[in-house]
């Protein structure tokens, strides 16, 4: 009975609304189509794409070494800090692992921030950059040099790459400013809710970490709600097979993967040097051989039965 109540509740106020509305159309044109043009601008904010602001280069110091690329993106859609003494609200998006002929293999991560916290920063933002790497070490897992490189670009942060892996998809344009005027309220709220829309695809493909609240106007960050999962290391054995002779002839990588149904879920790349296994949002495990190899002459099998992959490759 309370569930019926509570959705009569919700009718009764949605009826006053429109009838609200209905009432400010009709008898005071100005303030409705105010009250509309406002709600129509914010609902169009939440539709602008997030904007690179800056881009740094560090170093995962551990447990192997790679280069990592943060880029700091400046975006309406993540709410404003309320009080410096409040959490910071930031929006993290997917990691991406690629490999470079001349570098080996890099991450990039990106982390946007509201406009203002940047704004605010403009002068020195030697403190966001501080507060950016302490999430990235949190949410890496890893840990990372504090030493750090301010680049004009770097690998992978083209508007594209950075609209993918944050989860922001365009709107359709509007090809003029409409007219709220001549709008009935039914067409207008239709608009607005169809701008609004937006935001909560992304919100839920994002990522919402902020920093505890301390006296410190600046510190540290935490997550308190996702709806990415970052990816996690699963179990895995890593052993060199000998001949008789006690020569090193292959090595072989087992791992155990009970949330993968089939071996095209898995991302698998082998260098000379390292393999890397991706599923994605569910594993990521990134290994150095113990000898070098020749990985022209791997082959991996997947084991449905024990959610197992086994992948094996001689040594050079």
């Amino acid at each position: 009975m309370a569930s019926i109540g509570s959705a009569e509740d919700v009718l009764r106020q949605v009826d006053q609304f429109w009838s609200m509305l209905d009432d400010l159309c009709e008898n005071d044109p100005a303030a409705y189509r105010k009250f509309m043009e406002t709600q129509m601008k914010e609902g169009a904010e939440y539709s602008a794409p997030p904007v690179l602001d800056s881009c740094l280069c560090t170093e995962i110091l551990g447990p192997m070494k790679e280069l990592l690329y943060i880029n700091i993106c400046s975006w309406k859609r993540v709410p404003a800090p309320q009080d410096p003494s409040r959490p910071l609200p930031v929006c993290a998006g997917k990691l991406e692992t690629d490999t470079d002929e001349g570098q080996g293999a890099y991450t990039v991560m990106d982390v946007a921030l509201n406009p203002a916290v940047l704004q605010d920063s403009k002068e020195d933002k030697a403190e966001v950059y501080m507060m950016v790497l302490s999430f990235a070490q949190q949410q890496l897992g890893m840990t990372l040099s504090q030493q750090y490189t301010l680049i004009s670009s770097g690998p992978k942060n083209s508007p594209d790459d950075l609209h993918r892996r944050l989860g922001f998809r365009q709107c359709p344009k509007v090809s003029k400013q409409p007219d709220t005027a001549s709008q009935t309220p039914a067409a207008l709220i239709r608009q607005i809710s169809s701008l609004r829309s937006e935001k909560q695809d992304v919100d839920t493909a994002a990522q919402i970490i902020r920093r505890p609240a301390e006296h410190k106007k600046k510190d540290l960050i935490q997550v308190i709600s996702t709806s990415f999962v970052q990816p996690q290391k699963p179990e895995y054995q890593l052993e060199v097979k000998t001949d008789t002779a006690g020569v090193p002839r292959s090595v072989e990588l087992t791992v155990e993967l009970p949330k993968v149904c089939s071996m095209s879920d898995c991302q698998l790349r082998i260098s000379k040097d390292d393999v890397l296994l991706e599923v994605e949002d569910v594993y990521y495990l990134l290994l150095e051989f113990p000898k070098t190899v020749s990985e022209d002459t791997a082959s991996a099998i997947f084991n449905k039965k024990k959610r197992r992959l086994t992948v094996r490759v001689d040594v050079l």
